[in-house]
């Protein structure tokens, strides 16, 4: 037989796309739409519906850019479509390849009722399955005109992304507003040949498989009446029926399907549009859920559910309903799909705390997954919180994107950096947009890496990061897949139904220990650095005003202010969305951002300081308490405790021969060149040098940047290839404040400025760099060097609950590509005996990279850089442009333990509070290894104290925890403060209890005060 193959699936393609596509709807009649436009931000749904429109016509334009536009579409059912399915077609102008990233509407009935969302791959609205004929039909759209901001030509700077600079130019024009037949045998030959063609493509052209379903596609096409396609679309379906019946072979791929919307909680749209994307899809979902007995939707992120019961309290009891069925599942036990590489230790604790409460509250429901699809690398100290909330298994597709290395496994346990291990699945279809194209489920198949071992894999399937969800078409698709010859075999599971089935299957899955690292977007660490200055410092915020307002209410009755930090906590976790805080949203977002980290701060100092006021009592003279929120004591005041501060020691700033001037407190002697540089950090006591010869420290730097695409999102390596040291100065003087000298230097580079502060405070091992850039360079990236003399194959940085290894060597592709990596409040280096840390009190990008000298000691150099700034101009073209301020430390001589005890020095400096009564702490820990990360009382409000602590060096660790109050019990319990049912529960004992914990451990211990409550 001759090979016709090009010749019947060209034929596919045109009959398909010419003739029997567009007799899916054969007769239609246009109805009338009329407008009006909502004056600035969207209005509720009863305002909207009672504006006055003005008529408006198929073709004009509308939608000033972020505008709400309410249309009202009537028309009348014609008589002679009795007994037929009619739909509304109500196209506002889509571009079907951007769903989820344009123009979207809501439909109403006039009494305000939601129907289903709109978006360009769900532009129909069911009217009726039959009609009578004669029906009058009234809908109402409310209608975003979003305007496109990654557009074909992708990454082009745009002043859309924040609506004051948006202008007015209308976004669309309208397109199709019709009353329509739907002809549903034409409707599902389409899916039948869009099936059968796409496997055909899949299939080796040399199996009978595929010509099998070469020739029924043939025949169905000599079948179809070109010119009436309605009347012999069953006669083609006919001819396909027994090819679509072959089932599928014992050994075929299994897929479980999961419907999914991914839905950004801002990204280039803002926070407020988010509300109204998640009323559409769920409007959808509940909908496509009704009519379809077989499909399941899943939907992440509490915060977004908790929109839709405050904003539109009718879409919730749908869902509600459609959850309390199964149908409707919850997913990932989050506040939001967060990053996981920058939030803290405590903030990654509670995305889990409240977003499984939250799921508790609302439906009864615990979930065992935790579900981040779309999140830009995993820190290796996620898995203990994933099982410490209760959960076991993770998802997540991102690290498919990675650009030099493939991941070895789709199914596997990832160890993290206390040996927790969670069961842990990558889609292998590489999309959480998955819409059941053969390319899609063979690409799965083919490309799932444990075959031979597990057999199941599981697609995120519908439309995603804007929303819109899974639509009709696709669930039609999936039931021809259920178990097709050919092709994987898809099933409609919950996530939790996949991962027991995939962890039954595969008990003894391969190992992957330490992080999960995302070779790209590794900009995203630096980018909108107010952002990121603001979500570190709320965290510690919330630190405070939980450890005094929980010591003011134990020890003076204060009250705790329970709702307050439940709102403020849910408001920072809010902004720790993968596209808020890694700075990739539009400058709407980061602006909004900013104004809201204000208010935090606001807020949270209220409570502190009224707090610390209760505490510290009246006034007296000439006396002043430090309270000291860090875990270590500092200047004689104890953990959690305050008193008066006891400083010992003296620094002195002093000429330099050649130029410059030398800092000196006793323990460290600093040179800092004419240049402003920093040519020696000697540790006295080691009689050690911490700057390479030769080199300097403190060394700014800046280079292009100009990635090859995803500018906020990446930093390519090529940018190392072109840098500029920023040694002209300004200003080089020596200040004395409060007795701790200092240096300041300014210097101006481009139309740039930097002031900093570099001081030597009396009695401690550490040099203090504050930083001041006034920034307005546009794609640069500005880095700060530190050249060490110390030669280390590894170096530690900051994670949750402890810290992580990284090499400094390159000596294979996967340590090549970390070239820009994570840290929370320090880096640290270490020779045997002795080391460096870097500490932070903002920052979270760094690069590590290590030379050996050729000439003198032919030592090694090991340079730490950390990562400032950057001026992306995509997506906001003015990003972080302005005044920055920044505090870093260098700490010769310093120990890992010295590296924990600096970082949160940094991050929570003392606070001074005129008062008489010193304070004791509330809780105390005999060992400086074991750091308490939260103290608070308990959510429930019962009044019990819950001390949250891990161990922070390494290594094990023995404690002695006590109480400074009368409690009659402890128990140990997870993250929601609920006892553990497994393990040993700690004893009490006089008020403390003898703790014994493994590397990195996390531990969690509820308190119950005495009834005296004292």
């Amino acid at each position: 037989m001759h090979d016709d193959r090009n010749l019947v699936e060209a034929r596919l393609k045109r009959v398909l796309d010419e003739r029997i596509r567009p007799a899916v709807y054969p007769e239609s009649v246009p109805l009338q739409v009329a407008v009006w436009h909502a004056p600035g931000e969207p209005v509720p749904v009863a305002e909207g519906l009672a504006g006055v429109p003005e008529p408006i016509a198929v073709g004009d334009a509308w939608g000033a850019p972020w505008g709400t536009s309410w249309f009202r579409v009537t028309g009348t059912i014609p008589q002679g479509w009795a007994g037929r399915t009619v739909e509304a077609i109500l196209d506002l102008g889509f571009d079907e390849n951007m769903p989820g990233f344009q123009c979207e509407g809501l439909v109403y009935r006039p009494d305000g009722t939601p129907v289903k969302g709109l978006n360009p791959r769900n532009q129909w609205v069911r009217i009726g399955a039959p009609v009578a004929g004669g029906e009058e039909v009234r809908l109402h759209i409310e209608a975003a005109s979003n305007p496109v901001i990654l557009d074909y030509h992708p990454f082009v700077p745009t002043a859309l992304g924040d609506k004051e600079t948006a202008g007015s130019e209308p976004q669309y024009r309208l397109a199709r507003m019709d009353l329509a037949v739907f002809d549903e045998s034409v409707w599902q030959l389409v899916l039948d040949l869009e099936v059968l063609g796409e496997l055909m493509h899949e299939l080796p052209v040399e199996g009978a498989r595929r010509w099998d379903i070469l020739r029924a596609v043939g025949r169905a096409l000599d079948v179809v009446d070109l010119q009436d396609v309605n009347a012999s679309a069953d006669a083609a379906r006919a001819e396909l029926a027994d090819v679509l019946a072959v089932p599928a072979g014992p050994t075929a791929h299994r897929i479980s399907a999961v419907g999914h919307a991914h839905i950004d909680s801002a990204w280039l749209w803002p926070l407020r549009e988010t509300v109204r994307k998640v009323a559409r899809t769920t409007s959808n979902m509940t909908a496509l859920l009704e009519d379809e007995p077989d499909f399941v939707f899943t939907m992440s992120q509490a915060q977004q559910f908790a929109w839709i019961k405050e904003h539109r309290p009718e879409v919730y009891a749908r869902v509600k309903k459609a959850v309390s069925e199964g149908r409707f599942v919850p997913a990932g036990g989050m506040w939001v799909e967060s990053d996981t590489n920058m939030p803290g230790s405590e903030a990654m604790a509670r995305q889990f705390v409240h977003g499984k409460r939250f799921f508790l509250d609302e439906f009864g429901i615990e979930n065992d997954e935790a579900w981040l699809p779309d999140t830009f690398g995993f820190a290796a100290g996620l898995p203990q919180i994933i099982k410490a909330a209760g959960a076991k298994w993770l998802l997540t597709q991102k690290i498919s994107w990675s650009q030099t290395n493939k991941f070895p496994h789709h199914t596997f346990q990832w160890e993290g950096i206390d040996g927790t291990r969670i069961f842990t699945h990558f889609p292998p279809v590489d999309t959480y947009n998955c819409s059941m194209k053969g390319s899609e489920i063979a690409h799965a198949a083919r490309n799932f890496k444990d075959k031979g071992a597990a057999r199941h894999s599981l697609a995120p399937t519908g439309w995603g990061d804007g929303g819109g969800g899974t639509t009709r078409e696709m669930v039609a698709k999936a039931a021809r897949l259920r178990n097709l010859e050919g092709s994987a075999t898809v099933e409609w599971e919950s996530p939790a139904e996949f991962f027991a089935k995939a962890q039954a299957e595969y008990p003894n899955a391969p190992v992957w220990v330490g992080e999960l690292y995302l070779e790209l977007h590794r900009a995203t660490l630096t980018s909108q650095a107010k952002t990121k200055q603001g979500n570190r410092r709320s965290e510690h915020l919330l630190r405070e005003a939980e450890l005094w307002a929980a010591t003011a209410a134990v020890r003076a009755g204060f009250p705790y202010p329970y709702e307050q930090l439940d709102r403020i906590w849910k408001t920072v976790l809010l902004h720790q969305f993968h596209d808020i805080l890694p700075g990739s949203s539009i400058a709407w977002v980061h602006r909004e951002a900013e104004r809201t980290y204000a208010a935090v701060a606001e807020e949270l100092n209220t409570i502190i300081d009224g707090s610390q006021r209760v505490l510290a009592g009246e006034p007296t003279p000439g006396r002043t308490l430090v309270f000291n929120s860090a875990p270590h004591a500092r200047a004689s005041v104890a953990a959690g405790a305050a008193a008066e501060a006891v400083r010992k020691g003296v620094s002195r700033a002093a000429r330099r021969e050649g130029g410059g001037f030398v800092l000196n407190n006793g323990l460290l002697r600093v040179e800092i060149d004419g240049r402003g540089l920093v040519v020696s950090a000697y540790d006295i006591a080691a009689a050690r040098e911490t700057i390479a010869p030769g080199q300097a420290a403190n060394l700014l730097q800046i280079h292009p940047d100009f990635p090859n695409m995803w500018d906020a999102w990446d930093v390519d390596a090529f940018y190392r290839n072109t840098v500029t040291d920023l040694t002209d100065l300004d200003q080089l003087v020596a200040v004395e404040d409060g007795g701790v000298a200092a240096v300041r230097i300014v210097r101006t580079f481009g139309d740039s400025k930097v002031t900093q502060l570099l001081s030597l405070a009396p009695d401690a091992k550490r040099l203090d760099i504050d930083t001041e850039v006034d920034w307005h360079e546009t794609e640069k990236f500005l880095k700060a060097a530190f050249p060490l003399d110390i030669h280390a194959e590894r170096y530690a940085s900051e994670t949750q609950f402890g810290h992580f290894h990284r090499p400094t060597h390159t000596n294979t592709s996967w340590e090549a590509a970390k070239f820009e990596a994570c840290n929370h409040r320090f880096v640290h280096l270490a020779e045997p005996g002795w080391g460096v840390a870097l500490v932070n009190d903002s920052t979270y990008g760094h690069d590590v990279t290590r030379t050996v000298r050729d000439a003198g000691d032919r030592g090694t150099t090991t340079t730490v850089r950390v990562s400032l700034l950057r001026a992306p101009r995509f997506p906001d073209p003015e990003t972080d442009q302005g005044v920055h301020r920044f505090r870093h430390a260098l700490v010769p001589g310093a120990g890992i333990g010295d590296a924990v005890r600096e970082g949160y020095r940094v991050n929570l400096p003392e606070r001074r509070v005129a008062g008489g009564a010193e304070v004791a702490p509330l809780v105390s820990v005999d060992n400086d290894a074991v750091v308490v990360s939260a103290v608070k009382l308990a959510d429930d409000a019962s009044g019990d104290v819950v001390v949250r602590l891990y161990e922070s060096d390494g290594g094990r660790a023995r404690a002695r925890l006590t109480v400074g109050f009368a409690a009659d019990a402890v128990v140990a319990t997870d993250l929601l403060e609920r006892p553990l049912t497994e393990g040993v529960q700690p004893e009490l004992a006089d008020g403390a209890v003898e703790l014994s914990l493994r590397p990195f451990e996390l531990v969690t211990l509820r308190w119950t005060r005495s009834a005296a409550r004292g």
